[in-house]
């Protein structure tokens, strides 16, 4: 068993017969402080602890089978798993005290956005929860100097398509003798599965909700979205209120911006119709081109236009440049290639 896909209790329970209770606490500070994953170099444990921990647990991370960097910092990274699937994480710094991590949940995806590069792949199966983990703990080994400040699930994959796995991952990261990664800090984006929102909801595990929204009438984001003729807006809206309902934070609507789609007065009047009462904040993204699809990214004169016009929203709505689209690492590029 990898040990990544283990809780913190999970490992106290499992390795404490035979061996004194304060051996757990040095584990968990070298795999979850000093970034180690091989028990033979955690220099202050005894020898028969660390043989015993090397002949019951694999210790294996995602190997790193490609790396691209982008001109403003962002890096991608090409993930070989154990089965040789292939996945995507991006890392992506903002100055000396912002480094966010984006994570994939899956390799492929089902929902088949027809904007988005992984969701041609289709799925191919959902990751593990120590396959999640593990591309955290890799991306922190990588920077040890600049600590990661933020998570989000908007790699590869519907996180809430396999949210057992993904909830069990957040529990393990936000353990305090763990990571100790803050709620506030980590965000699971999802296109929209209703019964993965509610579940969200219920599950008691705390992290913030981004919903690919990308129009606010149906018909549109019918196309768009094909999630949406399982569950429409209004359903959608009501999951969100139910979310609301349960959390503390506020949800993030993500919009990308493609010209002749979703840019005109009339989608701007139907998206604040949708989230007029709900607490929210919009995050407008231009469309990152993706080589088979036939949208075009706006031109600065349309993004100022349509971002003139949606001051009208009485939410807070941010333009969000997005990074390392250069090595196709940004939103909606992510495919494995």
């Amino acid at each position: 068993m990898n040990i990544f896909t283990l809780s913190s209790a999970e490992i106290k329970g499992t390795i404490c017969p035979g061996f004194p209770a304060f051996r757990h606490r040095q584990l968990m500070h070298w795999l979850y402080q000093k970034y180690v994953s091989d028990p033979l170099l955690m220099t202050d444990l005894p020898q028969d602890y660390k043989a015993w921990l090397a002949q019951n647990f694999s210790f294996a991370l995602p190997q790193i089978d490609q790396s691209k960097i982008a001109s403003d910092g962002s890096t991608k990274y090409r993930l070989l798993l154990a089965d040789g699937a292939k996945i995507e994480m991006v890392l992506i710094p903002d100055g000396d005290k912002k480094l966010t991590l984006c994570v994939s949940s899956q390799v492929g995806c089902a929902r088949a956005c027809s904007f988005c590069a992984t969701g041609r792949m289709r799925l191919k199966r959902n990751l593990e929860t120590h396959e999640i983990v593990g591309q955290i703990m890799l991306a922190a080994s990588l920077k040890p100097e600049q600590r990661l400040t933020n998570i989000v699930f908007m790699g590869m994959g519907e996180p809430l398509d396999n949210l057992p796995n993904v909830l069990k991952a957040l529990a393990i990261i936000q353990a305090e003798d763990a990571l100790a990664f803050s709620p506030r800090r980590t965000t699971i984006s999802t296109c929209g599965v209703i019964p993965g929102i509610t579940a969200l909801a219920e599950s008691g595990v705390r992290c913030k909700l981004a919903v690919s929204l990308n129009s606010a009438i149906d018909s549109v984001r019918d196309e768009l979205m094909p999630i949406n003729r399982l569950y429409p807006l209004a359903a959608l809206k009501n999951a969100i209120t139910y979310y609301l309902s349960k959390s503390n934070f506020r949800v993030t609507f993500e919009y990308i911006l493609i010209p002749e789609v979703n840019m005109s007065a009339t989608d701007i009047k139907a998206l604040r119709k949708f989230v007029g009462d709900l607490s929210c904040k919009v995050n407008f993204i231009p469309y990152n081109p993706v080589q088979w699809f036939p949208y075009r990214k706006p031109d600065e004169a349309e993004i100022e236009a349509f971002m003139a016009s949606a001051k009208s929203l009485n939410q807070a709505i941010t333009l969000r440049r997005s990074r390392g689209a250069e090595v196709s690492g940004a939103c909606g590029q992510l495919a494995a290639t």
